[in-house]
């Protein structure tokens, strides 16, 4: 027996210092910071890429402010007006969509410097607008497609006051 007792007494401070080295707090500090150091160790997400309706709102702003200029076509001012209302619209679905980080509202037009034939100018701009949003409608969640699929349509009508 002498030998299993100088065994026991071994066993017994062999446990003391392991329980003085490794405390509860310290086990419990350790798996709780693990997360910690996870999260704080990987790569931050990639930013998505830029809303293809974005775009398209500030093509019709543009749009928009050429049409403005137009004070001797008939019609202009109408189409200035649809095409504000489509800025508005594609505006507030990329906002929806993702939400701006900050309260700050989309950089008001500028006004484009008078191309020589203003009239053209704006038939292309109509026409580069139904083309662009033709072309991204089939990639398009069917909610957003119909609201892109629409401003084409009225891109395209209103080229059509323009003839």
């Amino acid at each position: 027996m002498p030998g299993s007792h100088r065994a026991a007494r071994l066993l017994a401070i062999w446990v003391r210092v392991i329980s003085e080295s490794v405390s509860r707090r310290r086990v419990l500090l350790a798996v709780a910071a693990a997360p910690l150091a996870v999260a704080c160790t990987t790569e931050p997400p990639t930013p998505p890429p830029p809303d293809p309706l974005s775009a398209l709102a500030a093509q019709a702003r543009a749009d928009a402010a050429l049409a403005k200029t137009l004070t001797t076509v008939p019609g202009a001012a109408e189409i200035a007006t649809a095409r504000e209302t489509h800025a508005k619209l594609l505006q507030a679905e990329v906002d929806r969509e993702r939400p701006p980080l900050s309260s700050t509202a989309p950089p008001a037009p500028t006004t484009p410097p008078t191309p020589p034939d203003p009239l053209a100018a704006l038939k292309t701009a109509l026409d580069e607008s139904v083309r662009d949003a033709s072309a991204i409608v089939a990639t398009l969640p069917s909610y957003r497609a119909g609201l892109v699929g629409s401003v084409a349509a009225g891109c395209a009508s209103l080229r059509e006051v323009l003839v």
